[in-house]
């Protein structure tokens, strides 16, 4: 991506024509029809913005990035072991991608250890061989970074395997282990049968064994004398305990698959069970946080630390976070990508983490979401609209503003020269005069967007139609329609008809109901620039798919992506594109000119929406992807 390196400078805009004032004037004369404009000079040049550091954009409702740490949840967390060393880990499996839902564990691990002085580890629970990728381990740490955080070192729970075998040995060696050789089945009734039965418990029949005949087992299974499913490690804890975390859990089972990191060293490998608490105790966790999911594991967790005599970690637990209207299940995502449903895990309409950065939400957006919701024990159901309005506030200060054009129909200005342009400035952002200005076209061709023309018009209508004037955007007057073309097969308007209400002067115009966007056409100007535009809707109807009527795959919403291939935008994007990335936050603050992503491009587009480009443009033509709509009101006029 070919981004060069100047920012959005900030620039004081200049005085701008005081057209309200002309408005204002009472008319001197009677009414005459304006005389068509002159030839124009020739344009004046867009002049090098200066190159001052633009200022810092925050967003619309500044929040306090440490609150969730300074009260409530996590305040009481620390309070109860106020360590001088924080040390905390996020360790997700890597047999997928991230989605939304993580966002909120890696805030609060990376963020808990940031905001007490100490450090976090990005931990990788790589112990089932047969699920994991390459792929997800680069696309883990990948997404952690870009959230803005920086493992103090990046471990690997396979990096203990030598360790957890001993410490294995050891727990059988005092008893507290043993090989068990039980069916599924069997070993579901020991545990009182199937999921809401209420058959009684009961110990296996292996339980009893010498430790030293299961040590002996124990090492056969490492030796290869079973196959997978034919023997276990299980940690002997207490069937009787009313908490199932305690139910003889399995510490090691048999895999034939080579591991990604060790190859074909072992073909036993520890459960999460047994490795988890112990990985923690081995790097000094001082606060291993996790989601509710994991809270009776809490009494499993400490067992095992005790009955290996290692250091013991403190376990909380908080409520994770969910998305309705969509499905975050790998399986289910699977699934929608297997049958074409979506293009991809990075589709832009699932809110896995990697669809959300091709869609354009920034990293610090996502943060201020998690920021907003806070943290406690309960578990998060957030609607997908919520979510969308925090992004919006989050963009409405952060990006720039163009003009762009959905589906252009051209407007021919017919009382003006043929070789007609002038140079119309344009603020960055209305509000801050520290986004800058830009230069765009003014020509005796335009586009509007064709919603923006009804053939008939109608009292409730207040754009363009004919007989009826509207404003340009920043134009220093009113366009007529005068009349149109129509492609009488397809029944479209193919062409608009209109005049420049330049008044003589010395005399008023009447200003116009409504403003709407346009691009000029120039070659001078390399205006316009085409555009493939992606608008995502909601991919479901409902907001519990799940729940839907022969399942989620029955729920899909038609039209979830619409393509609009014609589109066009002003010339501003090219100096957007050099002031990328926009916002420059989280950890999109320090990328390399040649290493930002297509995403990190984002502006306003006026009354459209939020958008940003889209990796496939690297093919040469510009495609953008809709990040968020404008607000409910976005449709009426300017």
């Amino acid at each position: 991506m070919d981004n060069g390196d100047v920012s959005l400078p900030e620039r004081i805009k200049g005085t701008e024509k005081n057209t309200s004032a002309q408005s204002d004037t009472k008319k001197t004369k009677s009414a005459k029809e304006p005389k068509a404009p002159k030839a124009s000079k020739a344009s004046k040049e867009s002049k090098p913005l200066p190159t001052k550091e633009r200022a810092p954009n925050t967003p619309a409702i500044p929040l306090d990035p440490n609150a969730i740490f300074k009260e409530g949840f996590l305040k009481s967390v620390f309070n109860e072991k106020p360590v001088k060393k924080v040390v905390t880990r996020f360790p997700p499996e890597p047999n997928g991608f991230l989605h939304i839902g993580h966002s909120k564990a890696i805030a609060i691990n990376f963020g808990f250890a940031r905001f007490h002085g100490g450090v976090c580890y990005l931990r990788f629970d790589d112990t089932n061989p047969e699920a994991e990728k390459d792929l997800y381990f680069t696309a883990i740490e990948d997404i952690v970074r870009w959230l803005g955080f920086k493992p103090v070192k990046v471990t690997y729970s396979s990096d203990n395997f030598d360790k957890l075998y001993e410490l294995a040995e050891e727990l059988i060696q005092r008893d507290g282990a043993y090989v068990c050789h039980c069916t599924d089945t069997e070993i579901k009734l020991q545990k009182g049968g199937e999921k809401g039965s209420a058959g009684p418990r009961y110990a296996c029949s292996h339980r009893g064994r010498p430790p030293g005949e299961s040590l002996e087992e124990f090492r056969a299974m490492k030796a290869g004398k079973y196959k997978p499913r034919e023997a276990f490690l299980r940690m002997k804890q207490d069937i009787t305990d009313g908490n199932p975390q305690m139910w003889d859990l399995a510490a090691y089972r048999i895999l034939e698959k080579p591991h990604h990191r060790t190859g074909d060293k072992w073909r036993i490998y520890p459960t999460y069970d047994f490795t988890h608490c112990l990985c923690d105790s081995f790097e000094d966790i001082s606060h291993s946080l996790c989601t509710t999911e994991f809270q009776l594991s809490r009494v499993s967790y400490e067992w095992l630390c005790d009955a290996v005599r290692v250091y013991k970690p403190m376990q909380r637990e908080y409520g994770r976070l969910n998305i309705t209207g969509t499905v975050l299940s790998k399986r289910k995502i699977l699934k929608l990508v297997e049958d074409g449903i979506v293009h991809g895990w990075d589709d832009p309409r699932l809110y896995t983490l990697i669809a959300l950065r091709r869609r354009g939400v920034p990293p610090g957006a996502i943060l201020s979401f998690v920021n907003e919701l806070g943290v406690s024990t309960a578990l998060t159901n957030i609607q997908i609209v919520r979510f969308e309005q925090s992004v919006r506030r989050y963009l409405e200060q952060t990006v720039p503003r163009l003009m762009l054009v959905l589906d252009p129909v051209p407007i021919i200005i017919d009382n003006l020269p043929d070789d007609f342009t002038e140079d119309i400035e344009l603020p960055f952002s209305p509000k801050d005069p520290s986004f800058g200005s830009h230069i765009v076209p003014f020509s005796k061709t335009v586009y509007i967007d064709r919603s923006d023309f009804r053939e008939v018009d109608s009292k409730d209508f207040f754009r363009l139609a004919p007989g009826k004037s509207v404003g340009l955007l920043k134009v220093p007057f009113p366009i007529k329609a005068t009349s149109f073309d129509k492609d009488e097969s397809t029944g479209l308007v193919t062409v608009v008809h209109a005049t420049y209400e330049k008044p003589e002067e010395g005399t008023a115009f009447k200003k116009p109901k409504t403003y709407i966007q346009w691009v000029g056409s120039s070659l001078k100007h390399n205006s316009p620039i085409r555009a493939e535009v992606r608008i995502f809707n909601p991919l479901f109807k409902s907001e519990n798919p799940d729940a839907a009527g022969g399942g989620f795959l029955k729920d899909i919403k038609p039209n979830s992506e619409e393509i609009f291939p014609n589109s066009m935008i002003e010339t501003g994007l090219e100096e957007v594109r050099k002031g990328a990335p926009w916002p420059a936050e989280e950890g999109e603050k320090d990328v390399g000119n040649q290493t930002k992503g297509w995403e990190t491009v984002r502006f306003q587009a006026l009354r459209v929406g939020y958008f940003c480009m889209d990796v496939d443009s690297e093919k040469g033509a510009v495609v953008l992807n809709r990040i968020v709509s404008l607000k409910e009101d976005s449709g009426k006029g300017v």
